[in-house]
């Protein structure tokens, strides 16, 4: 990819992204990841209908006229992204491969973090951690995560949950919101994402093609794992290979469901090149609720 062209496809995604953010998820954004502590504002004299809990005594008995403290939410968060751009991420069977997919909704969230003024990191990662952002603000901030994004070549091939998952817990030891965007096409992470799950609140997005799912009825087929690089040939006319496929698919989506479930992972599954849309705001504001 040519400058020209990566200006020009960073350029494209951020128009989506905006578009998106102010249309529908800025409110969905702000109730899901509110602050979590408070701060002092202000001391002022008691009024009616103020809640007595707040009344400085010490501040009360020096003026001889009840007063009160005053805190406010601490808005500022640190919102991180766990990206995954392993090679099973860049297949599609539609309009979008998972990578195009995941770049788009990793770039709606960050330009809503930007427009709270929160600070945004990104960690993309294959079987190794590929580039590591810490968070900062601002909306150049932003565009260049998107250009990280949009430009990476990967040098692994495979995918290593837990290995970016624990990368994220010596980087991050301070309480963050995370997003784990992958496929999750991947083996024994639950450890590890149960002790990120402990530290930070963790919300996983996972994406999907159909056709990892469902099998059309078209005959021989080769299919290759374009991590391992493995091939086998199946007969996709005959409906037990068709059904045990689809069984298999089934399980592995059970079995994620279930993990995140165990350890309190809110999770939105997401088709890659539908619009995500209005699920994302409907996450965001369900996620609110249990946060």
């Amino acid at each position: 990819m040519t400058a020209a062209e990566l200006r020009s496809k960073v350029r494209q995604l951020e128009l989506r992204a905006r578009k998106t953010m102010t249309t529908v998820t800025p409110g969905a954004y702000r109730s899901a990841f509110r602050g979590k502590g408070v701060e002092f504002d202000e001391i002022r004299e008691y009024v009616p209908g103020d809640d007595t809990r707040s009344i400085d005594w010490n501040v009360t008995a020096r003026l001889g006229r009840p007063h009160l403290k005053r805190f406010s939410e601490e808005r500022e968060q640190s919102l991180m992204f766990l990206l995954d751009a392993s090679r099973s991420t860049i297949f599609g069977s539609g309009s979008q491969r998972k990578i195009d997919s995941l770049a788009e909704i990793f770039s709606v969230l960050a330009f809503a973090a930007a427009s709270n003024g929160d600070e945004v990191g990104l960690i993309l990662f294959t079987e190794k951690v590929e580039r590591y952002i810490p968070p900062a603000k601002g909306i150049v901030h932003i565009q260049r995560l998107i250009r990280e994004v949009l430009a990476l070549e990967p040098r692994g091939a495979s995918t290593n949950l837990a290995g970016a998952l624990e990368f994220f817990l010596r980087v991050r030891r301070k309480r963050s919101f995370a997003f784990l965007l992958s496929d999750f096409l991947a083996d024994r992470f639950l450890p590890e994402l149960r002790s990120c799950a402990a530290r930070h609140d963790l919300v996983a997005v996972s994406i999907f093609d159909v056709r990892e799912e469902i099998l059309p009825d078209c005959g021989l087929v080769e299919l290759e794992d374009p991590e391992s690089g493995r091939s086998r040939i199946l007969d996709t006319g005959d409906p037990k290979v068709r059904a045990a496929f689809a069984a298999s698919a089934r399980l592995r989506r059970e079995n994620l469901s279930r993990d995140l479930r165990s350890i309190r992972v809110d999770h939105l599954r997401i088709e890659a090149g539908s619009n995500f849309v209005p699920r994302l705001a409907q996450f965001l504001r369900a996620h609110a609720k249990t946060a």
